[in-house]
């Protein structure tokens, strides 16, 4: 302890140094009378100054007065077993009074208390000095302590010195507390906007996790959700709010609300993102965001997806290989002043597609590839149902509670179906060809295949009304090539038809006198839901579906 320095700060006490510096030790200039003023006359009254006391040196203050004085706890101890050899006013205001001599095992239990026993047995054994902070008395004092190695004539000792920090230590802790609630919020929030159950396709199997980031991350803004878009059409988005806290939650409620709104449209995954990016700028220009919306087609077997700076999707198919989706990649959500364009990847039946947000595979002082190619050897050998596998890529990947990033991941399988469950499954489609007497080939195609798959006679007529009706708004408004396509799954019988033209219908309220104009209308009455999107390569499709009844 620099007690030099201690001394200088105690009342009425000054280096005699300073002092004798005060008197001067070189003589002053002559002035031009060659007097000079008496130092013990006051130069404007000419009366005697009083003389100042001299103040005391250090060597003549008491070692014991000043630590004695000390606002800090201080203790002396020597031996081996500790005995008390001093404590200052501060350790016994503290603490209560100590008998010199008594070990500090039975006599101090404040230092056992703070743990510090084993470590003053370091301290001496090794002769260096050991600091611990903000040590917590069960009486709720907080100290930071030093034990300081002291040689003595008996064996040397140790000097424990400790600040009270306990002030301190409650601001740290109500910060914490503070932080701890805010985090709280921000994950209540961020699960209350996730899907609370998927929706689950007919033809897909999907399982998803979100693991928020160890009690030192802030929460993050990833999402995912699934979005049934009609006709046995599945959208499947992911995405990574690139923000930390509530207000990254909060942008990510409201790019969800708006993928799900957007997805209604059945656009193209390259419009949705288009749509979504000029959102995003508006929503917050200094937050982006990641994202991938892919749409699955049970009739084409692949996914058509558009990525805005995403990670890519991984496929694992029935024989073990991986494929990446690598291409139509643009740069993040928020950016602007980029054309986003959709890509494909195959998802036959028996493969499984992962999506997933960086928390996943990015680590510190690892270029991300790495991170994506350990997630590929992982799903290369995870089978199982979508929740086993999503489980098992958590745990390949070292994903832990404490882990320093958000982590959402979602699982998507193309079962291949067997035996009495592919019976449940069964597709037909005619082409239209021949003008208006393609017509009647379309009802008499409908009713043969729906008696064919032992519908019930009235969902059967109504299947073929729809049919007829569907068809017939198709040759009237629509140009080639066209297409009746009908889809049976273990839920729902789907009803579609494609043509070459892109004007989409609507349903309207036809008057008494109209002849026509009532197709729709028809539709959207007799069926549980109807729709129409533009596809791809230009043209439209309108379908309808029917719920199948319990068997």
């Amino acid at each position: 302890m620099n007690f030099t320095r201690w001394s200088a700060r105690l009342p009425g006490t000054q280096r005699r140094a300073a002092a004798r510096s005060d008197r001067g030790s070189v003589p002053a200039a002559r002035g031009e009378s060659g007097s000079q003023p008496d130092p013990a006359t006051d130069p404007e009254t000419g009366e005697s100054a009083p003389e100042d006391p001299c103040p005391p040196a250090l060597e003549d203050l008491s070692l014991r007065e000043i630590v004695r004085q000390l606002p800090a706890l201080v203790a002396l101890l020597y031996g081996p077993d500790h005995r008390i050899a001093y404590v200052n006013d501060a350790y016994t205001t503290a603490f209560g009074p100590r008998a010199p001599g008594a070990p500090a095992a039975t006599e101090l239990p404040e230092l056992e208390e703070l743990g510090l026993l084993p470590l003053m047995d370091q301290v001496l054994r090794s002769g260096t000095p050991r600091t611990v902070k903000s040590r917590r008395t069960p009486k709720g004092g907080s100290y930071t302590i030093t034990c300081t190695p002291l040689d003595t004539p008996d064996g040397g000792g140790v000097l424990v010195f400790a600040a009270d920090v306990t002030d301190h230590a409650d601001a740290a802790e109500r910060l914490r507390a503070a932080e701890r609630r805010q985090r709280e919020t921000a994950v209540t929030l961020q699960r209350s906007l996730l899907p609370q159950e998927l929706e689950q396709p007919d033809d897909l199997r999907l399982a998803a996790t979100y693991q928020p980031g160890g009690k030192d991350a802030a929460v993050g803004g990833d999402w995912y959700d699934v979005i049934t878009l009609g006709a046995g059409r599945t959208a499947l988005v992911i995405g990574d709010v690139m923000g930390r806290g509530v207000r990254a939650a909060a942008v990510m409620g409201q790019l969800r609300t708006a993928v799900r709104a957007y997805a209604r449209l059945d656009l193209p995954p390259h419009e949705v993102l288009q749509l979504l990016d000029g959102l995003a700028a508006e929503i917050d220009a200094s937050q982006i965001a990641t994202c991938v919306y892919a749409v699955h087609d049970p009739n084409e077997g692949r996914l058509v997806y558009a990525s805005a700076g995403h990670l890519p999707i991984l496929v694992r198919h029935e024989d073990g290989t991986v494929t990446r989706a690598e291409d139509h990649t643009g740069p993040p959500l928020g950016t602007g002043g980029w054309m986003h364009t959709s890509g494909t990847i195959a998802l036959p039946p028996g493969s499984t597609a992962v999506l997933y947000t960086d928390g996943l595979v990015e680590r510190r002082r690892e270029d991300i590839d790495e991170g994506v190619s350990a997630l590929e050897r992982a799903l290369s050998g995870a089978t199982g149902t979508p929740q086993v596998v999503c489980d098992r890529l958590m745990r390949a990947l070292g994903i832990t509670t404490d882990h320093d990033d958000d982590v959402a991941v979602l699982v998507v399988q193309h079962p291949s179906r067997k035996g009495h469950d592919a019976e449940l499954f069964h597709n037909a489609a005619l082409e239209l060809l021949g003008g208006v007497e393609a017509a009647p080939r379309a009802r008499a195609f409908a009713t043969g295949v729906l008696s064919s798959w032992r519908f019930p006679v009235e969902l059967r007529d109504l299947g073929v009304l729809a049919a007829s009706e569907l068809v017939a708004n198709s040759l009237q408004h629509g140009t080639p090539p066209m297409r009746l396509r009908l889809r049976r799954t273990d839920r729902r019988l789907i009803i579609e038809v494609t043509d070459g033209d892109d004007h989409l219908p609507r349903r309207r309220r036809a008057d008494p006198a109209d002849e026509a104009g009532r197709g729709i209308s028809i539709v959207a009455t007799i069926a549980s839901s109807w729709g129409s999107r533009r596809t791809p390569g230009g043209g439209k499709a309108v379908w309808c579906e029917f719920a199948l009844p319990d068997s």
